[in-house]
């Protein structure tokens, strides 16, 4: 049944005023800088009730958490008698810190991922003297150290007589700007890093300079930072960090589909040239596709209206739009012009806290074992495409990272077991991305990984 041609007007016209009230925005009614607004979305997070340390003890009190979930805090004694630092894991339940002898007010402020708390003791609730550390020890500590050490003990002693006086420390500021990154430097300070990563992290910095700018490939670079020297895990890292970080969104999508290759590339297997042709492309973004370049909390709010109703995977409106017309052309060059605008949009703030948290999860495994990593890494590629392909693929690493990937950092999944089990439920995904191999898979290792806990 052909769609009445009234109809079609209606949906391009609707699509056409969704472009138009975008660009309007942000050309005319948008945030005036980029620091005025927060693009930043919450990431997901799990309550646990982690008790107190001893029976009788009124309430406990976080603090801080590492990156791969060792918490700290304090569990209070009743009637004013002080408070016991504590640290906690998923595995490891609430484990009490002995206080200080005569500090009875103590508490745990951070940790890192191999389980040393930071923290102070006190003899009241509001604090008390310095610890008896004398000079001598912070000085031989610095010598010990053997790096730079004349030029830190100048500086250490120059702090301690600013301390003592409460001298005010002068700071050397600098009127001038940072200078904007350009592709040359930045190519210069990928051909820096280890030989094997140098190629794919300079196809990495020009990738996302086309795709963004140099500022955003300036961020490829530090985010590589972090996962340090390890041979292949470095290479593979760079290889699908410039691709998550170069995502398909409609601005892509726009771009991709008037780029002058792509014309020449179809003229030749058409064997076209200088003839008249035609190009139509068949489009049927959903909701969501048509919010990403909004403001993350206009596009959440849409969103959120959007599958109260039950429009969420249901409402898509199909378009047919002819880029060998002007007018066709300019609808997908006026989209693709939203590029600078890209940063402040809805699905770009979405991506960059998922790309932190693949990253994180990468250099925390990273300090256990390469292979862990590498293996995680990987699961990068379950994350490709546009619209329903992304979708799923994001669904997918999600139920692997819950059901595979912490368990195995968090020490439930045997080391061995849980490298070759990430692999497994990965490949399951890519061959059958609609779930149904990953569900077997997940399975499978359950019962592994339970039959040795039952023999146990």
């Amino acid at each position: 049944m052909k769609t009445p041609a009234f109809a079609k007007v209606r949906i391009i016209a609707s699509f056409t005023v969704m472009c138009l009230a975008i660009a309007g925005y942000w050309l005319f009614g948008g945030p005036a800088s980029s620091q005025s607004r927060s693009s930043v979305v919450p990431p997901q997070y799990t309550i646990y009730d982690i008790g107190v340390v001893q029976v009788g003890d009124t309430a406990s009190q976080g603090f801080g958490v590492s990156p791969n979930g060792i918490a700290v805090g304090r569990s209070f004694r009743p009637s004013n008698g002080g408070a016991q630092a504590f640290s906690w894991t998923v595995g490891g339940g609430l484990v009490g810190l002995p206080n200080l002898a005569g500090r009875n007010f103590a508490v745990s402020n951070g940790a890192n991922d191999n389980g040393i708390v930071v923290g102070t003791a006190a003899t009241t609730s509001f604090g008390s003297g310095r610890l008896p550390i004398p000079v001598e020890a912070f000085e031989a500590a610095i010598r010990a150290d053997g790096k730079a050490v004349e030029s830190n003990l100048k500086g250490f002693r120059a702090g301690l007589a600013a301390a003592r006086d409460q001298l005010p420390v002068a700071i050397r500021r600098s009127d001038k700007r940072p200078a904007k990154p350009t592709l040359a430097g930045l190519e210069a300070e990928a051909s820096a890093l280890p030989e094997a990563a140098r190629a794919i992290a300079t196809e990495g910095v020009r990738r996302l300079v086309a795709y963004q700018d140099p500022g955003y490939a300036r961020l490829y670079l530090d985010r590589l930072k972090p996962v340090g020297e390890h041979g292949k895990l470095l290479v593979e890292t760079a290889r699908h960090l410039a691709v998550r970080m170069s995502f398909e969104d409609v601005i892509r999508v726009a771009e991709a589909k008037i780029a002058p290759e792509r014309f020449r590339r179809i003229e030749g297997e058409i064997n076209a040239k200088d003839q008249p042709y035609v190009i139509t492309e068949f489009l049927k973004p959903g909701i969501e596709e048509l919010c990403q370049a909004l403001p993350p909390r206009l596009a959440r709010a849409i969103v959120a209206y959007a599958e109260k109703r039950g429009w969420l995977g249901t409402v898509y409106f199909a378009m047919e739009l002819k880029t060998t017309t002007v007018w066709g052309y300019l609808r997908f060059w006026g989209l693709a012009k939203l590029k600078r605008f890209r940063p402040k949009g809805w699905r770009f703030a979405e991506e960059q806290v998922a790309i932190e948290a693949w990253l994180a999860r990468v250099v925390a495994a990273a300090k256990v074992s390469p292979d862990l990593a590498l293996e995680i890494a990987e699961c990068a590629r379950l994350i490709k495409g546009y619209g329903d392909t992304w979708k799923r693929g994001s669904s997918n690493y999600a139920t692997i990272e819950a059901r595979v990937i912490a368990p195995v950092l968090e020490g439930r999944i045997p080391l061995r077991a849980g490298i070759d089990a990430i692999a497994s439920a990965r490949t399951a995904a890519l061959i059958d991305p609609e779930g149904e191999s990953l569900a077997k898979a997940l399975a499978a290792i359950d019962a592994q990984v339970a039959l040795p806990m039952a023999a146990e």
